[in-house]
């Protein structure tokens, strides 16, 4: 067995230990680990450089800012006015409160990059309109888990950035960021899917009935109060759509290549930070909502973003000690020996990540074990775009689902008050479901468009 599996084993015992065992924050957990680490492998006078790595990073203030996004658009309601406007167009069919939720929970989601971050902000609105529209409070419960699952595999999440860094780290210079956000979007296509299929099923199932028409917002009304929400998506990803469309030809002809990198790191720092400012000021002028002193905003928002921060910073230190000792050469050379395949690494990795979705946070997954399931699978044939792809669904999409450590179930089922037991069978649908789509996306069975 290479010393390289017992690196891994000691990092998820110290974070069994201190996260689920001491109930420290997870961030404490990594920081932890990467110090023991560093004293392990003989790598502790590099400690200081693994620390101030991520500081360097455009990636990382990216995630901080759509971390502060996420909370800007929690505590100023206008997600309330675009979850409206949802409702006023599918309310009115059967289950048309969970499709509203399976909407507005992923985009929420996909901002905050946490399953189980998301259940508590947006689950408050969206669970109570699924058990009105006479959802089973089981159903409404992993409806939403499911949904705010969906959110991390799609960008903008802080663990689509993560995966980018892990695939350029791999393959310095070879993929733009903005193909690889689009590529993200071509995989997150086959979930949508599968989550619309389930959920029209399961409300077939479970007699769900439409909203009561009293319930319905006016379109009209609506969307003349909420127009100017429903501009925030478009302007997150726009630049995006533009960088990805035009970034090979019209921007790299006109500023060349360095020019053309420079302009993708641009999109990524000033797409959330424009967001931010227009959502302050549809805000202020909307006498609807309280106005908002943004002092004591900030400084309420530090124990939201700081911690979910912290954990991603330190994700990347211990992502630049294994680049360093090569960990994930040799754990991909050690796994080769088996010759699973490609159908044999396709199914073990959405399981093996599955697993530890259950305590492990996306994030914390592709920092440690992203370089290794890149590897192993490229060098077993698939495209590395692919693979980098589909990894945040793996992990975060997987992170809080699988019972019984169903970490974004369990306060779900508490705002619905809703049975455990009956819960967690319920939430094997999903699971199921999941993962089913993702081995086959990993076996080439499902074309992944713009690829």
């Amino acid at each position: 067995m290479p010393i390289e599996i017992l690196y891994i084993i000691i990092l998820l015992a110290v974070i069994t230990v201190v996260f689920m065992g001491l109930k420290r924050p997870i961030y404490e957990a990594m920081f932890i680990g990467l110090v023991l680490l560093t004293v392990i492998t003989g790598n502790i006078r590099n400690l200081g450089r693994y620390l101030i790595e991520p500081s360097t990073n455009t990636l990382f203030f990216a995630i901080v800012e759509f971390l502060a996004l996420a909370y800007i658009f929690s505590e100023t309601k206008v997600i309330e006015d675009i979850v409206n406007f949802i409702l006023s167009i599918v309310g009115r069919f059967k289950g048309g409160a969970g499709y509203a939720s399976l909407i507005s929970s992923t985009f929420m989601a996909s901002l905050s990059g946490t399953g189980p971050g998301n259940v508590v902000a947006d689950g408050v609105f969206t669970i109570p309109a699924m058990i009105k529209s006479n959802f089973p409070r089981e159903l409404a419960a992993t409806v939403e888990m499911s949904a705010s699952s969906l959110g991390p595999i799609l960008p903008p999440s802080g663990t689509i950035l993560l995966a980018f860094g892990v695939l350029d780290a791999l393959f310095p210079g070879e993929f733009n960021l903005s193909n690889f956000w689009i590529a993200v979007w071509g995989v997150g296509i086959w979930f949508i899917l599968q989550r619309l299929v389930l959920l029209y099923l399961l409300c077939r199932k479970y007699k769900v009935d439409a909203l009561d028409k009293e319930d319905i917002p006016s379109i009209k009304e609506s969307f003349k109060k909420g127009w100017k929400a429903l501009i925030i998506p478009i302007l997150i990803f726009a630049p995006f759509l533009v960088d990805f469309t035009l970034g090979e030809t019209f921007i790299t002809s006109r500023l060349g290549e360095d020019g053309a990198n420079a302009f993708s790191n641009l999109v990524i720092i000033f797409a959330p930070g424009i967001a931010a400012i227009y959502t302050f000021i549809i805000a202020r002028y909307d006498k609807s909502k309280e106005d908002i002193k943004l002092t004591s905003f900030f400084r309420n928002s530090i124990p939201h973003i700081v911690p979910v921060a912290a954990t991603i910073y330190f994700a990347y230190s211990l992502s630049a000690l294994f680049t360093e000792i090569n960990l994930a050469e040799n754990l991909g050379a050690y796994i080769d020996n088996f010759n699973m395949g490609r159908i044999g690494l396709g199914i073990f990795f959405p399981i093996f990540t599955m697993v530890l979705g259950m305590f492990l946070p996306g994030s914390s997954q592709v920092a440690i074990f992203g370089s290794i399931i890149i590897a192993s699978l490229v060098n077993v044939g698939l495209n590395p775009l692919l693979v980098a792809a589909i990894l945040p669904a793996i992990t975060g999409g997987m992170e809080g689902m699988t019972p019984p450590l169903a970490l974004a179930l369990y306060p779900a089922v508490g705002i619905a008050e809703a049975d455990m037991k009956s819960s967690m069978k319920l939430a094997l649908y999903w699971v199921l479901g999941h993962l089913i789509v993702a081995i086959l996306i990993l076996l080439n069975i499902l074309p992944v468009p713009f690829l």
